[in-house]
Formats: C-alpha cells, sequence, structure tokens
C-alpha cells in the first residue's frame, strides 16, 4: 500500500497515523481535519502525516481512505470526493454502528465505488489527536463487514490492514454486528449518561454536595460518561431500532431488581447477583481485561 488518507484526526485517526508510521504499513500519510483547533495539536504534536487543505489532493493519490469522522458528517464528505474518488480507492471507516450508516453510503456514494465498513473495538472517553496512541488498536478485536455488495478484494486487503495494524480481524454482516454492540457498547453508555445525569438531579432536588462523595461506581460511570457527545448522539441515532430493545430489556431487567428489592426476595436476587458476576470471570478468561482490583484506572 502506497498512500493512506485518513479524513478526522481526533483519538482514532491519530492513533492510525502514529500505527502506520511506525509499522511503515504505508508509503505516505495524508491528513484531513477541519477543526482548526485539532489542526493546530497535530501541527504541534508533529504527527508523522501530510495535512491537506483540499480534500481531492489526499483522495485522488491514495490507495486507501479511513473516515474517521463523526457519522454525521460522512454525506457531506461522500458528496465532496464523489468527484474525483476512482474505482480502485479503497474506503472504509471506524464508525460504531453500520445498518443506519450503510444507507447513506448506499444513497450517496457514487456509483461503482466501493466502501468496506471497519469497527476496532479501541477507544476511550477522551478524545483529540492528544490522547492518541500508537497501540491503541494493539490487540484489540476489530470487526470487518461482509454485507452481499461487499468487495471481496477489498475485504481481505482491508482484513491485511488491520492486522498489520495489530488488531485481531473477525467477519461479520451489518445486521450482527448493530445488534451485539446495541448490547455491549451503546447500552452501556447510555446507561452510564443517564445514571450521571440522574445523580446531578438527585443532588439539585436533596441540595447535597453528591458529586463530591462519588464512589468506585458514580466514577467509572463518569469515565464512560465523559464520552464525547456527538458520536454517541450519532451512534444512539444510527442504531436507534436496536438500542431502543435493548432499552426495554434493561428496563425490564432493572423493574425484576426493583421488586425483589421491594419484597425483599433473598433467594430471587442472590440467584441474579451470582449469575451475572461470572461475566465478569469470562471477560478476564477471554483476555477482554485483567483479573486485578481496580482502584482508579490509568
Amino acid at each position: 500500500m502506497k498512500n493512506v488518507l485518513i479524513i478526522g484526526c481526533g483519538l482514532l485517526g491519530s492513533s492510525l497515523v502514529r500505527r502506520i508510521s511506525k509499522k511503515k504499513i504505508a508509503q505516505k500519510i495524508f491528513i484531513y481535519e477541519k477543526s482548526k483547533s485539532n489542526l493546530a495539536k497535530i501541527k504541534k504534536l508533529k504527527l508523522p502525516g501530510t495535512i491537506i487543505k483540499s480534500l481531492k489532493d489526499g483522495v485522488v493519490n491514495s490507495d486507501l481512505i479511513i473516515f474517521c469522522t463523526p457519522m454525521s458528517e460522512y454525506k457531506k464528505l461522500i458528496l465532496k470526493i464523489n468527484n474525483f474518488i476512482l474505482p480502485r480507492t479503497m474506503i472504509t471507516d471506524v464508525g460504531s454502528s453500520k445498518i443506519d450508516s450503510s444507507r447513506i453510503i448506499k444513497k450517496f456514494l457514487k456509483k461503482g465505488i466501493h466502501w468496506t465498513r471497519s469497527h476496532p473495538i479501541a477507544g476511550s472517553e477522551v478524545s483529540g489527536p492528544e490522547h492518541g496512541k500508537d497501540d491503541l488498536f494493539k490487540d484489540k478485536w476489530c470487526v470487518l463487514i461482509k454485507d452481499k455488495k461487499t468487495n471481496l478484494k477489498h475485504l481481505k486487503l482491508l482484513n491485511s490492514f488491520w492486522k498489520k495494524v495489530g488488531s485481531k480481524t473477525v467477519i461479520m454482516n451489518s445486521e450482527k454486528h448493530d445488534k451485539i454492540f446495541s448490547i455491549t457498547s451503546h447500552l452501556p453508555h447510555l446507561i452510564a449518561y443517564n445514571l450521571v445525569k440522574s445523580a446531578q438531579d438527585f443532588e439539585k432536588i436533596l441540595k447535597f454536595n453528591l458529586i463530591k462523595y462519588s464512589a468506585g461506581g458514580l466514577r467509572d460511570f463518569s469515565r464512560i460518561a465523559a464520552s464525547n457527545e456527538i458520536m454517541w448522539r450519532d451512534i444512539f441515532f444510527d442504531n436507534k431500532v436496536n438500542i431502543k430493545k435493548a432499552i426495554d430489556l434493561f428496563i425490564k431487567n432493572l423493574k425484576s431488581f426493583k421488586k425483589d428489592i421491594h419484597k425483599k426476595n433473598n433467594k430471587s436476587i442472590l440467584k441474579k447477583l451470582v449469575q451475572t458476576k461470572k461475566v465478569r470471570t469470562k471477560i478476564i478468561k477471554l483476555k477482554q481485561d485483567i483479573d486485578k482490583p481496580d482502584f482508579g484506572r490509568d
């Protein structure tokens, strides 16, 4: 691969720039970023890429284009690149939901151009190029989407690309992807936002300084709730059908817990607590986290 164009150089985009450069995956890296604040940071950080002012310069000279912007930016960017994109050029993205965004791509992307979607399961509550790391994707899953009209040649090349970046890859269709991540990622973030809002509301009602006494639970939820609001708004809207079903299931289980607590149903509540505790053991066994007491994340 000769040249790569990164569109959007925040946390994920800048991490890709660092990794591609470090592993010499491409000869040249082009960076397109519209945020003046991010551009200033990129220059100060001296990231190993060429900043371009015109999308055309990057598009016509790149073998691979990676969208690292919020999904609400896709349509506008697609309409811009349509004028000079070539059929040989691969396009991918790092978006966290796929079904709805694929409709935008299908509707507006020029015919004969192939967009093969990716979702690296990596990130943080912080955003911006100053937080990027060259090992952000190392040993993390990257989901590659294979649907009916997926270009198999591009899929194979992208699979190789993400492995070179350091990710473990898995292939699935859009529907399965969005159902899985509505529960494993999207609902937990929604709950985190709601829990922190509930704490704020509780604080106003009681006129207590609750936040001052944040225990580990609220502290950890507040970390998740500090994530980029534009990105998560887009995810909630994009995967709304699956997220609404996940919310319904969560409410059902929450009501069951409420009933057990009200009736002091010892047997029922202990069964729930023991069963759910097993998930933590499974996550550690699958090496998705480490078995270490956490009294403050790094």
